[in-house]
């Protein structure tokens, strides 16, 4: 998308189809309070500083993201010293859980649990839940994560709510997340509540 008006579009599309605004805000990769300004804007109305990030040319080739996936290793073992014997870059993740954060990162997460032979787990964030108390859950149809060292991926950090609750979450039922990897930082954050922060891009939107 290249332009305001396009987002509002598409917004209001995603919203004429059902969804809610935290699921907008994953596609959009916007936080949710864009997207209730791009969905109720009235004219002279203050935009949110935000940053739009449309990678669908890399999230829609299967190839390119297998890539990705790849790049988003090679990212988290160079930026960690190597082990006597290792070499930079060449150690495995070894017994850990892979956390994909429904949507977008569940694509990304499957590549890199699939190239490491690693459990998989995947996490629905509150925000994407229709009940009354919105809550955060993991599925049961993947990997248990109780017990497990785990990396919780995701394409974009916006605000940095989703990742606060995972992490919280994880603690709570006897996870240690040890990473966070992503591939858009909007925050330039290098922690959550003490869990480093793996981006391969930081955003920063400079006024």
């Amino acid at each position: 998308m290249t332009s305001l008006d396009e987002l509002i579009a598409k917004a209001r599309l995603l919203l004429s189809e059902g969804h809610s605004p935290g699921q907008i805000a994953d596609e959009l990769s916007l936080s949710q309070e864009t997207v209730t300004w791009l969905l109720t804007q009235k004219k002279g109305d203050v935009a949110p500083k935000d940053v739009s990030i449309d990678w669908t040319v890399v999230s829609s080739n299967a190839l390119l993201l297998d890539d990705v996936a790849r790049l988003m290793l090679h990212r988290y073992h160079c930026a960690a010293p190597p082990k006597p014997g290792e070499k930079t870059g060449s150690a495995s993740l070894g017994n850990v859980a892979v956390v994909g954060i429904a949507i977008s990162g569940i694509p990304i997460a499957t590549l890199i649990a699939q190239t490491e032979q690693v459990k998989l787990a995947i996490y629905h964030p509150a925000k994407q839940s229709s009940s009354e108390k919105p809550t955060g859950s993991m599925s049961g149809n993947f990997s248990a994560i109780a017990g497990e060292r785990c990396i919780v991926v995701d394409d974009v950090i916006t605000s940095g709510k989703t990742m606060h609750e995972v992490v919280e979450y994880l603690r709570r039922h006897k996870a240690t997340p040890l990473a966070i990897w992503v591939l858009f930082d909007k925050r330039g954050l290098k922690e959550v509540d003490g869990v480093p922060v793996y981006s391969v891009f930081r955003v920063s939107r400079i006024d």
